[in-house]
């Protein structure tokens, strides 16, 4: 579809859900600011999906109309940038830059790829290499940004196996989608959902239990979209032959060493790194926030004795604009919430609908949004208060209907636009990379076999770590 044809639909929709609302008899239970919170979510969604305005801009412009009609106080639209969420994404940001300064990243790929003797091998030491990215770098197109140095080494030493090098060039983004639901920092969709859930049901999602809940799911998706790439672009042929990457071949690609004795400023780091994630993963014995844990960590990697970035450069690595445009989603969801939208907007829906029916509902339609909003944390937007509000009339926790929502959302493979690192490593200059052809390929096996896996983790695998299915 179009960009035309999109906006016209989308245009369409948002202004006859508008038209109807505008007339109060319509349906007299439904009060003015659920009537106005819906016109501003309608409209805000129009122009995700239908113009090239940017996301943030748009949610910023819901937020304030939202504020200036009175729907939500001022106070509730500047108190989300003060969410611990939102420190905990900046903090992480600073933690990342004084990663990617030390080199650590370069050390880690020769020593985990070095070792790959056959293909197969070289796909799940790369693809174990990348989960564990997740720790370190949030967001999903910081760590296809920090990847990308090691792509390229590995396609220059593999040169004369182009199949493998289109391999390789689609399993780096697959794995860096996939593997984001592994950590609460993996992705900005993932704080809106934490947002969301405690705003509509008082529910909290600590990294601890996201890491325990989605962390399993990551490592399975990631290493079945291994095998999902590595079959669909390579021919027996071209895994039978043996691979040698040697850490020389990597470190022309790097301007920090990837072997030989750590520097101070690397085991300092390292030991820092390894402190954070060790406190985050300890919550529940120490009881300290995440984002206190993480603001302590990044005062230390950025403090002029024993830190590696200064806190003005670490400063500037941080995405700004995903923080204004999560705080002002946020926002929108405690409107939607409050006013009663999202209960009107799931009242019309069966009622007897059994928990599994819903679920696969949820997850089919997750799956399928990336198609109409390419932003991750937009669709987790416009989805998770409509999933939360529907979960509770259909009998569903609506702590696994929101996670089950995300973690499906995670799937954005099927155009190049979809996401920024499909984006990215789909036109790298001198390297052959993959075509249309081979995602909408890859899509056909990766949509279905990543629902499929979703849906078998809420209802089997999530009640055994203490989220039920039903509440």
């Amino acid at each position: 579809m179009t960009l035309n044809l999109r906006l016209a639909a989308a245009l369409c929709a948002a202004l006859s859900l508008c038209a109807l609302l505008a007339v109060p008899a319509n349906d007299p239970a439904l009060g003015g600011d659920a009537r106005l919170t819906l016109a501003v979510f309608a409209l805000a969604t129009c122009a995700w999906i239908g113009t090239p305005i940017d996301d943030t801009y748009i949610a910023l412009g819901a937020g304030l109309a939202l504020t200036a009609t009175g729907v939500i106080s001022s106070d509730t639209l500047f108190g989300t940038l003060g969410d611990a969420t939102v420190w905990l994404l900046i903090c992480a940001f600073v933690l990342a830059a004084a990663v990617a300064r030390t080199g650590l990243a370069g050390r880690a790929a020769a020593f985990l790829v070095g070792g790959a003797r056959t293909v197969r091998q070289l796909t799940h030491l790369t693809t174990a290499a990348l989960v564990v990215t997740a720790f370190a770098v949030p967001a999903t197109s910081g760590r296809a940004a920090l990847a990308l140095p090691v792509f390229l080494a590995l396609a220059k030493a593999l040169a004369d196996r182009r199949r493998l090098v289109v391999m390789l060039a689609l399993l780096f983004p697959t794995v860096i989608l996939l593997s984001a639901v592994a950590t609460l920092i993996g992705a900005g969709a993932h704080l809106i959902t934490v947002s969301v859930l405690w705003e509509a049901t008082g529910d909290r999602i600590g990294f601890t239990q996201w890491l325990l809940l989605g962390l399993p799911l990551a490592v399975t998706s990631s290493h079945l979209a291994a095998e999902a790439v590595l079959l669909t672009t390579t021919r027996r042929a071209d895994r039978e032959g043996p691979v040698h990457i040697t850490a020389e071949e990597i470190q022309r690609h790097s301007d920090r060493p990837v072997t030989g004795p750590w520097t101070q400023a690397e085991k300092r780091c390292a030991l820092l790194l390894a402190t954070v994630v060790s406190l985050w993963c300890s919550e529940p014995l120490h009881h300290v926030s995440p984002a206190v844990v993480a603001l302590i960590g990044a005062v230390v990697a950025s403090s002029p004795a024993l830190g590696t970035v200064g806190l003005k450069d670490a400063l500037k690595t941080v995405p700004w604009s995903l923080l204004l445009f999560m705080a002002a989603t946020m926002a929108m969801g405690v409107a939607l919430a409050d006013s009663g939208a999202a209960r009107w907007l799931v009242s019309g829906l069966p009622g007897h609908v059994g928990p599994a029916v819903f679920l696969g509902v949820v997850v089919a339609v997750s799956t399928a949004a990336h198609l109409v909003l390419q932003s991750r944390s937009a669709r987790s937007s416009v989805l998770v208060p409509l999933v939360v509000a529907a979960a509770v009339g259909a009998g569903v926790n609506p702590v696994t209907a929101a996670l089950a929502s995300t973690a499906a959302a995670g799937f954005c493979h099927t155009l190049p636009a979809s996401a920024k690192p499909v984006t990215l490593f789909s036109d790298v200059p001198g390297v052959p990379t993959y075509t249309p052809r081979d995602l909408l390929r890859l899509s056909a096996v990766l949509a279905p076999l990543t629902a499929a896996l979703v849906l078998f983790f809420a209802a089997a695998v999530w009640p055994l770590l203490g989220v039920p299915v039903t509440r």
